[in-house]
């Protein structure tokens, strides 16, 4: 049994650590700040119905698609640098969404905001990962990996709030002062990295996997809205397939290949991205699920709604928190092992719910107890995904990972979106079959953790 006792942070690691920390929980704000505040937003610029949808599907376009080729040049061209534009960007584009008066504006303003933060994300992270090695990156993964999950949980009822109380508008200025606050401290406490000489940037590389991520990614947003047989959509994964195939054959080929075949063949590389992507895809498809079970079964206003899922936000603290101690003490793999298992048997009881009230009890213990689950998982993932690679790799594997996180985010909610669907007869009826699909999910990302990672890998 692996038991290491963690390391003491100095002063100037902890500034380092609030400072990267607060970058990512903004960014992870972002990516449900917008969700409840659509209607408002299309109704005092005019959006129509057909387009609205394009404000969340901009950015988690931009997000997923440019990720690994964000991570790729913070390698190459330094990851502080890297960091500090994307933050500028990101601030600058938040003004501009607030400020605009246009949809064209707007939809602009999002794509951009995806764009910052295909770039802040995983230079943020590999500046965490190489600033902390040992428990302490453990501990600082864990920290991570808990404020972005409740910042995800904390954008719903933030977003609720303050377009109740002020405006739409807040949804976007609230990350200027935040971005301020990021490039004024950034510069004082980080230093670059990057490699002494810099090798070419692989462009088909970076064409086609960019390319094939960006269809991959459209088609899950068009099959959540018109069905996985939609004929766009299929167009969508199969350009995907053909692109991230072609991405494949140049990488083999390449003298310096943007992901080296070598570190995709590698088992924590493959199956910890596996278990990372189960593990996103499940947790916010069913926040979806249980969104449709309260307020389309039990009647909850949207606000009632986000309230509720405070409890999830909480679990997921606390499982960020006691994470690196579980790895200290379990390993790795029987980290991730259990914290899939946890979130299971967390999910199973949503499968017995029912029409009246009395349920909610059940349903706010369930998502408490997978929320901790859930998120020793993510961070036993964010482990084992950066794992066994040097400081000058770690901007990919961070990229790997936050392009596993993000597409995990995308594809969840059109997956369940077409179970619910087929069972137009009860809402009640498709969320629960949904529930048990997500939970046969996370058996299958137990499963093949167990069986193909290494005890401690």
């Amino acid at each position: 049994m692996e038991k290491t006792r963690p390391a003491a942070m100095t002063g100037r690691q902890r500034l380092v650590l609030v400072v990267l920390l607060t970058a990512q929980f903004m960014l992870a704000v972002d990516f449900s700040i917008l969700g409840v505040a659509l209607p408002v937003i299309g109704e005092g610029l005019g959006f129509g119905l057909g387009a609205l949808q394009w404000i969340a599907t901009g950015f988690a376009l931009a997000a997923a698609g440019f990720t690994l080729l964000s991570g790729r040049v913070a390698d190459l061209f330094g990851r502080r640098r890297l960091f500090l534009g994307g933050m500028a960007v990101l601030g600058l584009s938040s003004l501009a969404g607030g400020l605009a008066q246009t949809p064209e504006v707007l939809l602009s303003a999002r794509v951009v905001q995806g764009l910052a933060t295909a770039v802040v994300t995983p230079a943020g992270l590999a500046l965490l990962t190489t600033a902390f090695q040992g428990p302490l990156r453990a501990k600082a993964l864990g920290l991570n990996g808990a404020l972005m999950s409740a910042g995800f949980t904390a954008g719903s009822i933030l977003g609720g709030l303050l377009t109740d109380l002020l405006s739409w508008r807040w949804a976007f200025f609230i990350n200027v002062p935040v971005a301020l606050f990021v490039l004024i401290a950034a510069p004082m406490l980080l230093t670059e990295s990057r490699p002494a000489t810099r090798e070419k940037l692989d462009v088909p590389g970076a064409v086609t996997v960019t390319g094939g991520l960006l269809a991959l990614v459209y088609a899950l947003t068009r099959a959540g809205e018109h069905g996985f047989a939609d004929p766009v959509a299929l167009g969508g994964f199969a350009l995907g397939a053909v692109l991230l195939a072609a991405f494949w054959a140049i990488e083999k080929r390449q003298a310096n290949p943007l992901v080296p075949v070598r570190i995709l063949k590698r088992r924590t590389v493959v199956w910890g991205n596996l278990a990372g992507l189960i593990a996103f895809a499940t947790e916010t498809s069913l926040v979806f699920l249980l969104t449709l079970y309260l307020q389309k079964v039990l009647g909850y206003s949207a606000l009632a709604t986000g309230l509720s899922f405070g409890v999830l936000g909480a679990g997921t603290v606390i499982g960020g928190v006691f994470a690196p101690k579980v790895i200290a003490r379990l390993g790795t793999r029987a980290a991730l092992v259990a914290g899939l298992a946890v979130q299971a048997a967390s999910t199973v009881p949503l499968f017995f719910l029912g029409t009246g009230s009395g349920w909610l009890p059940v349903l706010l213990v369930a998502t408490f107890a997978g929320g901790v689950g859930n998120m020793v998982a993510i961070v036993g993932f964010m482990v084992t995904a950066t794992s066994g690679l040097p400081d000058a790799e770690q901007g990919l594997a961070t990229g790997l990972a936050t392009m596993t996180q993000q597409v995990g985010i995308t594809l969840g909610i059109p997956v369940m979106s077409a179970v619910v669907a087929a069972h137009p007869e009860s809402v009640l009826n498709g969320v629960t079959i949904a529930v048990a699909v997500n939970a046969a999910l996370v058996v299958l990302g137990l499963v093949t953790s167990r069986a193909f990672l290494r005890k401690h890998g």
